[in-house]
């Protein structure tokens, strides 16, 4: 771990991470760095108005990849990351890097370390099972009610985001299997109509995303292995079959436990 720093200023695959989930526009310093651009102006021609959404636009756009990097192991559990040097990175200033960061610190996937940066947070086993369990004791009840009152059209519109989850499993994007898994999971419970509870469950649903400390990202095979519980899911969930639903469910948050 004492090698962080080290680490963090020679890996190159960030490159590819700001290209893919990056927009050109985030990489234009004008756009990233209001706070140098501010006071250029002379009073006989005021300065046009930023608008506020640009300024989030950024953010939001960095925080998205920055979650992408989390998730597929490109940020390191228990390395240190500085704003500066991930902005050089992502093209921009360090300010979104900065305001970014502090929401994945509130999320729980990094904590702050004063004068230094970022360190990405170390997770064991048994945090992962425990968050496995509170999903289940959440999304299992739902699911076998909905299973019960849903009518069969309305599980057949998700059928797009079930394979969305295989194509991106297919080729071992966890990044994208990441979201379209979080996709369809959100879709399923929506139906429900509890906002509060779709809000709560993608929260959790996302710390369980992270990888463990010292631990490979998750193999191609266990990806397939879990869109295919998402088709067979929701092909059960078509034909009403409620045994082969609840089993399959259970089955979905047990696995996800080991």
């Amino acid at each position: 771990m004492e090698q962080g720093r080290a680490r963090e200023q020679a890996r190159p695959p960030y490159a590819s991470v700001a290209s893919a989930t990056t927009p050109a526009s985030v990489r234009v310093p004008e756009q990233a760095r209001g706070e140098q651009a501010r006071g250029e102006h002379t009073h006989s021609e005021p300065p046009a108005p930023r608008p506020a959404v640009q300024r989030h636009s950024v953010r939001g756009q960095i925080l998205d990849a920055l979650r992408a990097a989390l998730v597929d192991g490109q940020l390191v559990p228990g390395q240190v990351y500085s704003a500066p040097a991930l902005g050089a990175r992502f093209g921009v200033s360090a300010t979104p890097v900065r305001e970014a960061m502090q929401q994945l610190a509130i999320e729980g996937a990094v904590e702050v370390v004063p004068n230094r940066g970022f360190r990405v947070s170390q997770r064991g086993p048994r945090e992962l099972a425990e968050l496995a369990e509170v999903r289940a004791l959440i999304e299992v009840p739902v699911m076998l009610r909905l299973a019960r009152t849903v009518p069969p059209a309305h599980w057949c519109a998700l059928r797009p985001l079930a394979e969305a989850t295989v194509a991106a499993a297919a080729v071992g994007d966890r990044a994208s299997y990441a979201e379209s898994d979080r996709a369809f999971h959100g879709a399923v419970l929506a139906l429900c109509g509890n906002e509060q509870l779709v809000m709560v469950a993608d929260d959790l649903h996302r710390r369980s995303q992270w990888p463990l400390g010292n631990t490979p990202a998750g193999r191609r095979a266990d990806l397939l292995a879990d869109a295919a519980e998402h088709t067979a899911l929701l092909d059960a969930l078509i034909a009403q079959d409620l045994n082969v639903v609840q089993a399959l469910v259970r089955e979905h948050f047990t696995g996800a436990e080991s």
